[in-house]
């Protein structure tokens, strides 16, 4: 099936969303089991004490849950914040938190605390920027709030982006009026459906009906992700293995050993890697084992994987070669593994 399609339904008991490129599962959202903070999730916390020789401290959120905040300069133990989950807490961790709030929509941010009205700069018509940077001027923001009007906006409909400003406006001085000086959740954050809707391009196809997993073999694809081999061009493979401390991936030629194959096998892993990491929601280290190739060949991988990477929607350091001939990535972790969800 050509084109973009998205599918909206449920998967472990909560939202979850997928976006097929060419008939071919390129991203995946789920949300996390239970009532585990999403990223996006706003709250009052109390700040408790800075930990040493990290940067940041923790605070105190609802209940017994407890964040970690990368910053500590000009806070003091007890002070009350606003703050929002970036991703989601693991292995018992603290939740990632900011106090820049942003409240994203579709073709829009309201940010709480970074005043200004933009519009993104990969709109470059003079004619568009001028009318966008007209109707960014109407709607009314609370003290110290600014918002930026996105890309999506380059073609979208002015009184869908006027009617999208004035609730996210109206949603940050909701959640400055609600407010307290003790622990407290003030907003869940988006769910999967919103988020895709939110940060997807616009598809060919859009499916929210009941069972859309199953009528568009997205099931199947996601059952193939429990294993950790992924079939590469010539008969090799690449095979995605999670630990504690980092994501091992190690790239397999097959029956031809021939530098030739390697590097082809390479090549496909770069391209591949992006969305074989985001499809698994994986993230933090990641180490990469490439089949063996000459180092001459090295400047062509990393082509392929600047280039891969540079359309990924999640932040990712290409960090590069090891003395050991490995290479390292560093990827935020916005979403749960897969494996994880699926227990």
């Amino acid at each position: 099936m050509k084109g973009t399609t998205i599918a909206l339904d449920h998967l472990a008991g909560g939202a979850a969303a997928a976006r097929l490129v060419d008939g071919v599962l390129d991203d995946l959202l789920i949300d996390g089991p239970g009532d585990a903070p999403r990223p996006g999730a706003i709250f009052s916390a109390i700040a408790d004490r800075p930990m040493k020789g990290q940067g940041g401290l923790t605070l105190r959120l609802p209940g017994e849950a407890r964040a970690f905040l990368r910053q500590s300069r000009g806070i003091a133990p007890g002070q009350a914040l606003l703050v929002q989950a970036t991703g989601y807490a693991r292995d018992g961790k603290a939740i990632p938190v900011t106090t820049r709030i942003a409240l994203r929509g579709r073709f829009s941010v309201v940010t709480l605390d970074a005043p200004g009205r933009n519009v993104s700069r990969s709109i470059r018509s003079p004619e568009r920027r001028a009318a966008l940077e007209a109707l960014a001027a109407h709607p009314t923001l609370i003290e110290g709030a600014g918002l930026i009007l996105r890309s999506a906006s380059a073609e979208a409909d002015n009184d869908l982006i006027l009617a999208e400003l004035e609730a996210l406006s109206h949603r940050a001085a909701a959640l400055i009026d609600t407010a307290e000086p003790a622990p407290a959740a003030l907003d869940p954050g988006p769910d999967a459906h919103a988020r895709a809707m939110a940060d997807w391009p616009a598809p060919d196809t859009l499916d929210e009906a009941a069972g859309s997993f199953a009528r568009h073999g997205i099931d199947a694809a996601i059952e193939a992700l429990r294993s950790p081999s992924t079939a590469l061009p010539g008969g090799g493979s690449l095979v995605i293995e999670p630990t504690r401390a980092l994501v091992a991936v190690d790239v397999n030629t097959g029956p031809d050993t021939s530098p030739a194959a390697g590097l082809k096998a390479n090549i496909a892993t770069a391209r591949l890697l992006p969305r074989a990491l985001r499809c698994r929601g994986l993230g933090g280290q990641i180490t990469v084992d490439f089949a063996p190739s000459p180092k001459k060949d090295r400047h062509r991988i990393d082509q392929a994987l600047k280039s891969a990477f540079r359309a990924d929607p999640v932040e990712t350091v290409l960090a590069g070669w090891t003395p050991l001939g490995h290479y390292e990535l560093q990827r935020r972790r916005v979403r749960l593994p897969l494996a994880e969800v699926l227990r």
